[in-house]
């Protein structure tokens, strides 16, 4: 994460009123508390009424406004691209929160710009993705969110189905599949599912720790290793 978007990340975090500790940071952050600490005194100098002081943690004071966000043509195609494809082929909820997205974002546009996402001709046909296919995208994307242990059978190009026990790490999404990266209790290592062989999905009632040895970066330096750098 670049060091503006981590920035703007902790701006965003101390909203709402309530205290949060450099530590409740740095994990949401995966940075050091010393790193927090000098992201929150660069954010003080720089007129962000942040209140509190180290070991007790920090408080955003009220009233305080991001400045009106500005966005470069090419920012704005990326941008309706990326919600047009997300409603096109994402799950439910993703398809939703893509187009809330973007009405947010036109309405804090300049009024010259005003009217620029409907004129951006980059369209996603939808492609054959069923309801069922949806929905569990949007329930392996907060199983992630939410480090909880799933459970599945799973059938694999060869017709065997297994029954599965993992630590969702990820979704990947391959022009025509999704598939989910996790950690597999049954084979002890990291593996990727395609969700349209996935069946009969559910919680199995417990949660995951981040370690390093079973983490989403540990999985890409591993396919890094063998493939060459991931996108």
């Amino acid at each position: 994460m670049r060091r503006a978007d981590r920035l703007f990340q902790i701006v965003q975090l101390l909203r709402g009123g309530r205290l949060v500790t450099a530590a409740q940071l740095a994990e949401r952050l995966e940075v050091s508390k010393r790193t927090i600490y000098r992201d929150i005194v660069d954010l003080q100098s720089s007129g962000v009424p942040i209140d509190g002081e180290a070991g007790i943690g920090y408080i955003l004071r009220s009233g305080f406004e991001m400045p009106p966000l500005m966005f470069s043509r090419d920012e704005i195609v990326a941008l309706v691209a990326g919600a047009r494809m997300v409603k096109a082929w994402g799950g439910v909820a993703m398809a939703r929160a893509a187009v809330e997205a973007l009405v947010k974002i036109d309405a804090v546009l300049p009024e010259t710009e005003r009217g620029r996402l409907e004129q951006t001709k980059i369209f996603a046909p939808p492609m054959e993705i069923t309801d069922q296919l949806r929905e569990l995208i949007d329930f392996t994307e907060t199983a992630v969110e939410k480090r909880e242990i799933i459970a599945f059978g799973y059938t694999d190009k060869a017709g065997v189905v297994s029954k599965r026990s993992v630590n969702p790490l990820g979704l990947w999404f391959w022009g025509k599949v999704w598939t989910l990266v996790a950690w597999c209790e049954l084979r002890e290592g990291f593996r990727m599912f395609r969700l349209d062989r996935i069946s009969d999905v559910k919680l199995a009632g417990r949660t995951y720790k981040n370690v390093r040895e079973r983490s989403l970066a540990e999985c890409l330096r591993q396919l890094e290793a063998k493939y060459g750098p991931q996108s």
